[in-house]
Protein backbone atom coordinates (compact mmCIF):
# COMPACT_ATOMS: atom_id res chain seq x y z
CA UNK A 1 0.00 0.00 0.00
CA UNK A 2 1.45 3.68 -0.79
CA UNK A 3 1.60 6.48 1.67
CA UNK A 4 -0.75 8.46 0.02
CA UNK A 5 -3.09 10.10 2.85
CA UNK A 6 -6.74 10.61 1.94
CA UNK A 7 -8.76 13.11 3.57
CA UNK A 8 -12.38 14.62 3.68
CA UNK A 9 -13.57 17.08 1.99
CA UNK A 10 -17.09 16.97 1.84
CA UNK A 11 -20.09 15.82 3.54
CA UNK A 12 -23.85 15.58 2.44
CA UNK A 13 -26.70 13.73 4.44
CA UNK A 14 -30.36 13.49 4.48
CA UNK A 15 -31.58 11.96 7.64
CA UNK A 16 -34.93 12.24 10.39
CA UNK A 17 -32.81 14.68 12.08
CA UNK A 18 -32.56 16.95 8.64
CA UNK A 19 -31.09 17.61 5.04
CA UNK A 20 -28.00 19.30 6.08
CA UNK A 21 -24.61 18.61 8.43
CA UNK A 22 -25.09 21.90 10.53
CA UNK A 23 -28.52 21.10 11.86
CA UNK A 24 -28.44 17.72 11.92
CA UNK A 25 -25.47 18.22 13.97
CA UNK A 26 -27.21 20.40 16.22
CA UNK A 27 -29.82 18.49 16.89
CA UNK A 28 -28.24 15.26 17.63
CA UNK A 29 -25.95 17.11 20.53
CA UNK A 30 -29.07 18.74 21.82
CA UNK A 31 -30.74 14.92 22.24
CA UNK A 32 -33.18 15.43 19.94
CA UNK A 33 -34.90 12.72 18.42
CA UNK A 34 -36.39 12.15 14.42
CA UNK A 35 -38.54 9.03 15.50
CA UNK A 36 -42.11 9.28 14.87
CA UNK A 37 -45.46 7.35 13.58
CA UNK A 38 -45.19 6.30 10.35
CA UNK A 39 -46.45 8.36 7.72
CA UNK A 40 -45.82 7.00 4.15
CA UNK A 41 -48.04 3.95 4.19
CA UNK A 42 -50.92 3.05 6.44
CA UNK A 43 -49.41 0.65 9.43
CA UNK A 44 -52.11 0.16 12.01
CA UNK A 45 -52.39 -3.64 10.94
CA UNK A 46 -48.98 -3.77 11.60
CA UNK A 47 -47.38 -4.73 14.29
CA UNK A 48 -44.77 -1.72 14.51
CA UNK A 49 -45.94 1.72 13.62
CA UNK A 50 -43.09 4.09 13.85
CA UNK A 51 -39.56 4.56 12.32
CA UNK A 52 -37.22 7.51 11.47
CA UNK A 53 -38.17 8.97 7.98
CA UNK A 54 -37.16 11.87 5.89
CA UNK A 55 -40.37 13.42 6.00
CA UNK A 56 -39.10 16.69 4.23
CA UNK A 57 -37.08 14.91 1.86
CA UNK A 58 -38.24 16.34 -1.82
CA UNK A 59 -36.55 14.76 -4.37
CA UNK A 60 -36.84 17.24 -7.16
CA UNK A 61 -35.17 19.26 -5.08
CA UNK A 62 -31.90 17.14 -6.42
CA UNK A 63 -33.16 15.34 -8.96
CA UNK A 64 -35.17 16.36 -12.70
CA UNK A 65 -38.77 15.87 -12.20
CA UNK A 66 -38.60 13.74 -15.78
CA UNK A 67 -35.84 11.38 -13.81
CA UNK A 68 -37.54 11.12 -10.47
CA UNK A 69 -40.09 8.07 -11.54
CA UNK A 70 -36.91 6.31 -12.79
CA UNK A 71 -35.35 6.11 -9.35
CA UNK A 72 -36.18 4.03 -6.37
CA UNK A 73 -36.59 6.25 -2.79
CA UNK A 74 -33.16 5.13 -1.63
CA UNK A 75 -31.24 6.02 -4.90
CA UNK A 76 -33.16 9.63 -4.53
CA UNK A 77 -31.77 9.88 -1.13
CA UNK A 78 -28.22 9.06 -2.08
CA UNK A 79 -28.62 11.62 -5.18
CA UNK A 80 -29.59 13.71 -3.10
CA UNK A 81 -26.66 13.66 0.20
CA UNK A 82 -24.53 13.26 -3.02
CA UNK A 83 -25.39 16.68 -4.22
CA UNK A 84 -25.22 18.14 -0.62
CA UNK A 85 -21.74 16.59 -0.51
CA UNK A 86 -20.51 17.80 -3.44
CA UNK A 87 -21.65 21.52 -2.83
CA UNK A 88 -20.33 21.30 0.28
CA UNK A 89 -16.96 20.25 -0.95
CA UNK A 90 -16.35 22.99 -3.42
CA UNK A 91 -15.18 20.66 -6.21
CA UNK A 92 -15.18 21.91 -9.64
CA UNK A 93 -15.60 18.38 -11.24
CA UNK A 94 -15.19 20.48 -15.07
CA UNK A 95 -11.98 21.00 -14.14
CA UNK A 96 -11.27 17.55 -12.75
CA UNK A 97 -9.77 14.23 -15.36
CA UNK A 98 -13.28 12.08 -14.57
CA UNK A 99 -11.39 8.85 -14.92
CA UNK A 100 -9.80 10.42 -11.45
CA UNK A 101 -13.54 10.38 -9.62
CA UNK A 102 -14.93 7.66 -8.26
CA UNK A 103 -18.32 6.52 -6.96
CA UNK A 104 -17.78 3.80 -4.34
CA UNK A 105 -21.21 3.69 -1.93
CA UNK A 106 -22.89 0.67 -0.21
CA UNK A 107 -26.89 -0.39 0.26
CA UNK A 108 -28.04 -3.36 2.31
CA UNK A 109 -31.22 -3.85 1.03
CA UNK A 110 -30.85 -1.91 -2.88
CA UNK A 111 -34.98 -0.56 -4.23
CA UNK A 112 -37.16 -2.53 -1.81
CA UNK A 113 -40.20 -0.36 -2.45
CA UNK A 114 -39.69 -0.92 -6.16
CA UNK A 115 -40.02 -4.86 -5.51
CA UNK A 116 -43.40 -4.58 -3.51
CA UNK A 117 -45.24 -1.93 -5.54
CA UNK A 118 -44.12 -4.33 -8.78
CA UNK A 119 -44.81 -7.47 -7.26
CA UNK A 120 -48.17 -6.14 -6.55
CA UNK A 121 -48.94 -4.81 -9.71
CA UNK A 122 -47.56 -8.06 -11.17
CA UNK A 123 -50.50 -9.98 -8.83
CA UNK A 124 -53.28 -7.74 -9.33
CA UNK A 125 -52.56 -6.45 -13.00
CA UNK A 126 -50.60 -8.94 -14.95
CA UNK A 127 -47.11 -9.55 -16.84
CA UNK A 128 -47.91 -6.95 -18.96
CA UNK A 129 -48.04 -4.33 -16.21
CA UNK A 130 -44.69 -4.37 -14.60
CA UNK A 131 -42.95 -1.44 -15.61
CA UNK A 132 -40.10 -0.75 -17.46
CA UNK A 133 -37.78 0.52 -15.11
CA UNK A 134 -38.23 -2.07 -12.51
CA UNK A 135 -35.36 -3.67 -12.73
CA UNK A 136 -33.08 -0.09 -12.79
CA UNK A 137 -34.66 1.13 -9.72
CA UNK A 138 -34.45 -1.94 -7.64
CA UNK A 139 -30.84 -2.98 -8.42
CA UNK A 140 -28.89 -1.85 -5.25
CA UNK A 141 -26.14 -0.29 -7.77
CA UNK A 142 -28.68 2.09 -8.65
CA UNK A 143 -27.48 4.89 -5.98
CA UNK A 144 -23.84 4.61 -7.27
CA UNK A 145 -24.87 4.32 -10.52
CA UNK A 146 -26.68 7.60 -10.51
CA UNK A 147 -24.65 9.20 -8.47
CA UNK A 148 -21.83 8.21 -11.04
CA UNK A 149 -24.13 9.65 -13.93
CA UNK A 150 -24.74 12.79 -12.49
CA UNK A 151 -21.52 13.33 -12.38
CA UNK A 152 -19.86 11.92 -14.69
CA UNK A 153 -18.28 10.03 -12.32
CA UNK A 154 -16.02 7.98 -14.53
CA UNK A 155 -13.00 6.17 -12.06
CA UNK A 156 -14.04 3.00 -9.92
CA UNK A 157 -17.79 2.50 -9.62
CA UNK A 158 -18.49 -0.32 -7.41
CA UNK A 159 -21.57 -0.67 -4.57
CA UNK A 160 -21.13 -3.12 -1.50
CA UNK A 161 -23.96 -5.00 -0.32
CA UNK A 162 -22.55 -6.29 3.27
CA UNK A 163 -26.11 -5.47 5.27
CA UNK A 164 -25.61 -2.90 8.14
CA UNK A 165 -21.79 -2.52 7.38
CA UNK A 166 -22.04 -1.86 3.69
CA UNK A 167 -21.71 2.13 3.77
CA UNK A 168 -18.77 1.44 6.38
CA UNK A 169 -17.11 -0.88 3.63
CA UNK A 170 -17.99 1.40 0.76
CA UNK A 171 -15.44 3.97 2.63
CA UNK A 172 -12.98 1.48 3.52
CA UNK A 173 -12.65 0.42 -0.04
CA UNK A 174 -12.82 4.43 -0.98
CA UNK A 175 -9.81 4.86 1.18
CA UNK A 176 -7.97 1.77 -0.61
CA UNK A 177 -8.24 2.40 -4.05
CA UNK A 178 -7.25 6.37 -3.44
CA UNK A 179 -3.85 4.65 -1.39
CA UNK A 180 -3.56 2.15 -4.80
CA UNK A 181 -3.83 4.95 -7.05
CA UNK A 182 -6.58 4.31 -8.87
CA UNK A 183 -8.53 7.60 -8.43
CA UNK A 184 -8.07 10.73 -6.50
CA UNK A 185 -11.55 11.90 -5.29
CA UNK A 186 -14.02 9.15 -4.70
CA UNK A 187 -18.04 9.68 -3.33
CA UNK A 188 -18.89 7.10 -0.84
CA UNK A 189 -20.95 6.59 1.81
CA UNK A 190 -24.80 4.62 1.72
CA UNK A 191 -28.25 4.87 1.46
CA UNK A 192 -31.11 3.26 2.26
CA UNK A 193 -34.61 3.29 2.39
CA UNK A 194 -36.51 0.26 4.01
CA UNK A 195 -39.30 1.95 6.42
CA UNK A 196 -41.71 0.33 3.40
CA UNK A 197 -44.17 -2.68 4.79
CA UNK A 198 -42.50 -5.45 3.71
CA UNK A 199 -39.45 -3.81 5.11
CA UNK A 200 -41.49 -3.10 8.84
CA UNK A 201 -43.24 -6.62 8.54
CA UNK A 202 -40.17 -8.53 8.26
CA UNK A 203 -38.08 -6.99 10.43
CA UNK A 204 -40.86 -7.12 12.77
CA UNK A 205 -41.40 -11.14 12.06
CA UNK A 206 -37.86 -11.76 13.20
CA UNK A 207 -38.18 -9.78 16.47
CA UNK A 208 -35.60 -7.63 15.42
CA UNK A 209 -37.66 -4.38 15.98
CA UNK A 210 -38.73 -2.29 18.88
CA UNK A 211 -42.27 -2.26 19.73
CA UNK A 212 -42.53 0.64 21.70
CA UNK A 213 -45.52 1.94 19.19
CA UNK A 214 -47.00 4.27 22.45
CA UNK A 215 -43.53 6.21 23.25
CA UNK A 216 -41.64 6.05 19.41
CA UNK A 217 -39.33 8.54 20.52
CA UNK A 218 -38.07 6.74 23.64
CA UNK A 219 -37.65 3.48 21.53
CA UNK A 220 -34.29 3.01 20.26
CA UNK A 221 -32.37 2.62 23.49
CA UNK A 222 -29.02 1.19 22.85
CA UNK A 223 -27.16 -0.54 26.15
CA UNK A 224 -30.27 0.44 28.54
CA UNK A 225 -31.41 -2.09 30.30
CA UNK A 226 -35.04 -1.26 28.66
CA UNK A 227 -34.17 -2.36 25.54
CA UNK A 228 -35.85 -4.14 22.86
CA UNK A 229 -35.25 -3.85 19.70
CA UNK A 230 -34.12 -1.45 16.95
CA UNK A 231 -36.01 1.35 14.99
CA UNK A 232 -35.94 1.13 11.56
CA UNK A 233 -34.58 4.15 10.27
CA UNK A 234 -33.86 5.85 6.04
CA UNK A 235 -31.82 7.75 4.74
CA UNK A 236 -28.47 8.71 3.55
CA UNK A 237 -24.74 9.81 4.37
CA UNK A 238 -21.84 10.63 1.65
CA UNK A 239 -18.92 12.01 1.96
CA UNK A 240 -16.37 13.06 -0.65
CA UNK A 241 -12.40 11.42 0.57
CA UNK A 242 -9.70 12.72 -1.43
CA UNK A 243 -5.92 12.41 -1.69
CA UNK A 244 -4.18 15.13 0.36
CA UNK A 245 -1.66 16.65 -2.41
CA UNK A 246 -5.16 17.12 -4.32
CA UNK A 247 -7.27 18.56 -2.08
CA UNK A 248 -4.17 20.92 -0.86
CA UNK A 249 -3.55 21.97 -4.74
CA UNK A 250 -7.15 23.01 -5.07
CA UNK A 251 -7.35 24.94 -1.18
CA UNK A 252 -9.74 22.73 -0.33
CA UNK A 253 -11.05 22.56 3.17
CA UNK A 254 -9.94 19.16 5.03
CA UNK A 255 -12.37 18.01 7.63
CA UNK A 256 -10.50 15.15 8.96
CA UNK A 257 -8.37 12.39 7.92
CA UNK A 258 -9.82 8.82 6.87
CA UNK A 259 -7.08 6.89 8.25
CA UNK A 260 -7.76 2.87 8.46
CA UNK A 261 -10.40 0.54 7.96
CA UNK A 262 -11.06 -2.97 9.41
CA UNK A 263 -13.14 -5.67 8.56
CA UNK A 264 -13.82 -9.20 9.49
CA UNK A 265 -16.45 -12.10 9.13
CA UNK A 266 -17.79 -13.82 12.34
CA UNK A 267 -18.62 -17.17 10.25
CA UNK A 268 -21.30 -18.44 12.63
CA UNK A 269 -24.87 -17.40 12.78
CA UNK A 270 -26.56 -15.09 9.96
CA UNK A 271 -28.50 -12.99 12.87
CA UNK A 272 -26.71 -13.14 15.98
CA UNK A 273 -23.57 -11.96 16.53
CA UNK A 274 -20.86 -13.88 18.77
CA UNK A 275 -20.98 -13.09 22.26
CA UNK A 276 -17.51 -13.36 22.97
CA UNK A 277 -17.51 -9.73 20.15
CA UNK A 278 -15.03 -11.86 18.15
CA UNK A 279 -15.69 -10.27 15.26
CA UNK A 280 -16.11 -6.75 16.49
CA UNK A 281 -12.55 -7.30 18.20
CA UNK A 282 -10.88 -8.14 15.28
CA UNK A 283 -12.32 -5.22 13.34
CA UNK A 284 -11.37 -2.65 15.48
CA UNK A 285 -7.69 -4.26 15.92
CA UNK A 286 -7.24 -4.27 11.83
CA UNK A 287 -8.72 -0.85 11.36
CA UNK A 288 -6.50 0.34 14.15
CA UNK A 289 -3.16 -1.57 12.49
CA UNK A 290 -3.99 -0.11 9.28
CA UNK A 291 -3.65 3.55 10.57
CA UNK A 292 -0.87 2.83 12.75
CA UNK A 293 -2.37 3.85 15.86
CA UNK A 294 -2.62 1.68 19.35
CA UNK A 295 -6.00 1.60 21.06
CA UNK A 296 -4.93 3.99 23.20
CA UNK A 297 -5.02 6.56 21.05
CA UNK A 298 -8.80 6.68 20.44
CA UNK A 299 -10.85 9.17 22.20
CA UNK A 300 -14.19 7.88 21.00
CA UNK A 301 -16.24 5.29 19.74
CA UNK A 302 -19.68 5.90 17.39
CA UNK A 303 -20.91 2.10 18.69
CA UNK A 304 -22.89 0.23 16.15
CA UNK A 305 -24.78 0.02 19.29
CA UNK A 306 -28.94 -1.27 17.55
CA UNK A 307 -30.41 -1.36 20.76
CA UNK A 308 -30.55 -5.15 20.49
CA UNK A 309 -30.26 -7.14 23.47
CA UNK A 310 -27.57 -9.10 22.31
CA UNK A 311 -25.75 -7.08 20.29
CA UNK A 312 -25.21 -4.40 22.36
CA UNK A 313 -23.28 -7.02 24.69
CA UNK A 314 -21.30 -8.08 22.11
CA UNK A 315 -19.76 -4.73 21.06
CA UNK A 316 -19.47 -3.46 24.80
CA UNK A 317 -17.19 -7.09 25.09
CA UNK A 318 -15.11 -6.79 22.24
CA UNK A 319 -14.30 -2.85 22.97
CA UNK A 320 -13.21 -4.30 26.54
CA UNK A 321 -11.09 -7.04 24.95
CA UNK A 322 -9.59 -4.95 22.65
CA UNK A 323 -9.14 -1.49 24.76
CA UNK A 324 -8.20 -2.90 28.55
CA UNK A 325 -8.26 -0.63 31.05
CA UNK A 326 -8.44 2.84 28.20
CA UNK A 327 -11.99 1.21 27.50
CA UNK A 328 -13.17 3.15 30.87
CA UNK A 329 -10.99 6.23 29.74
CA UNK A 330 -13.22 6.44 26.23
CA UNK A 331 -16.79 7.45 25.80
CA UNK A 332 -18.63 5.38 23.35
CA UNK A 333 -22.13 6.38 22.24
CA UNK A 334 -24.80 5.30 19.30
CA UNK A 335 -26.44 8.12 17.49
CA UNK A 336 -28.84 5.33 16.27
CA UNK A 337 -30.77 6.24 19.19
CA UNK A 338 -31.32 9.71 17.89
CA UNK A 339 -32.26 8.33 14.49
CA UNK A 340 -33.10 4.69 13.91
CA UNK A 341 -30.95 2.23 12.48
CA UNK A 342 -30.38 3.20 8.80
CA UNK A 343 -29.38 -0.74 7.85
CA UNK A 344 -26.73 0.16 4.83
CA UNK A 345 -26.71 3.86 5.18
CA UNK A 346 -25.49 3.83 9.12
CA UNK A 347 -21.76 4.06 8.44
CA UNK A 348 -22.44 7.10 6.02
CA UNK A 349 -24.83 9.19 7.99
CA UNK A 350 -22.61 7.96 11.41
CA UNK A 351 -19.15 8.91 9.90
CA UNK A 352 -20.99 12.54 9.53
CA UNK A 353 -21.35 12.33 13.06
CA UNK A 354 -17.75 11.12 14.01
CA UNK A 355 -16.20 13.89 12.25
CA UNK A 356 -18.36 16.43 13.69
CA UNK A 357 -16.93 15.12 17.31
CA UNK A 358 -13.91 15.54 15.99
CA UNK A 359 -14.20 18.62 14.51
CA UNK A 360 -16.03 20.05 17.95
CA UNK A 361 -14.84 17.85 20.24
CA UNK A 362 -17.96 17.03 21.28
CA UNK A 363 -19.70 13.07 21.35
CA UNK A 364 -23.01 12.91 20.73
CA UNK A 365 -25.71 11.49 23.20
CA UNK A 366 -27.16 7.80 23.60
CA UNK A 367 -30.58 9.33 23.75
CA UNK A 368 -32.79 7.57 26.01
CA UNK A 369 -30.49 5.31 28.04
CA UNK A 370 -32.30 5.59 31.78
CA UNK A 371 -31.18 2.41 33.09
CA UNK A 372 -28.34 0.69 31.92
CA UNK A 373 -27.91 -2.76 31.21
CA UNK A 374 -25.09 -4.07 34.00
CA UNK A 375 -23.39 -5.87 31.07
CA UNK A 376 -22.83 -2.49 29.61
CA UNK A 377 -20.24 -0.73 31.50
CA UNK A 378 -18.55 1.76 29.80
CA UNK A 379 -19.04 5.48 28.91
CA UNK A 380 -21.76 5.42 26.25
CA UNK A 381 -22.37 9.27 26.68
CA UNK A 382 -25.97 8.92 28.48
CA UNK A 383 -28.21 11.89 27.20
CA UNK A 384 -26.41 14.30 27.52
CA UNK A 385 -23.64 15.48 24.92
CA UNK A 386 -19.87 15.91 26.40
CA UNK A 387 -17.18 18.28 25.98
CA UNK A 388 -14.12 16.23 25.36
CA UNK A 389 -10.74 16.15 23.72
CA UNK A 390 -11.28 14.19 20.70
CA UNK A 391 -8.42 13.59 17.92
CA UNK A 392 -9.05 9.88 16.96
CA UNK A 393 -12.72 7.86 16.44
CA UNK A 394 -13.37 4.72 14.87
CA UNK A 395 -17.14 4.30 13.76
CA UNK A 396 -18.43 0.71 13.92
CA UNK A 397 -20.81 -1.52 11.75
CA UNK A 398 -21.92 -4.65 12.10
CA UNK A 399 -24.40 -6.59 10.22
CA UNK A 400 -26.14 -9.85 9.13
CA UNK A 401 -24.21 -12.49 7.61
CA UNK A 402 -21.50 -12.21 10.16
CA UNK A 403 -20.14 -8.30 8.17
CA UNK A 404 -18.04 -6.45 10.41
CA UNK A 405 -16.40 -2.88 9.58
CA UNK A 406 -15.08 -0.39 11.20
CA UNK A 407 -13.60 3.11 10.46
CA UNK A 408 -11.13 4.83 11.96
CA UNK A 409 -10.83 8.63 11.71
CA UNK A 410 -8.45 11.28 12.98
CA UNK A 411 -8.16 14.99 13.31
CA UNK A 412 -5.86 16.28 10.18
CA UNK A 413 -2.73 17.70 11.29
Amino acid sequence: MSDRRVVITGMGIITSLGESVDPFWDRLINGESGIGPITSFDSSDYEVHFGGECGDFRPEDYIDRREIKRLDRFAQLAVGAACNCHKDSGLDLDQEDPSRVGVIVGSGIGGLLEIEQQHKRLLNKGPSKVSAFTIPKLMANAGGGNISIMFNAQGPCTTVVTACASASHAMGDALTAIQRDEADIIFTGGAEAAVTPLGIAAFAAMKALSLRNDEPQRASRPFDRDRDGFVMGEGAGMLIVEELEHAKKRGAKIYAELSGVGASGDAGHITQPAENGQGAFDAMKKALCHAKLNPQDVHYINAHGTGTPLGDIAETVAIKRLFGDHAFKLSVSSTKSAIGHLLGASGGVEMVAVVMAIKHNIAPPTINLDNPDPRCDLDYVPNQAKDMKIDVALSNSFGFGGHNACVCVRRFE
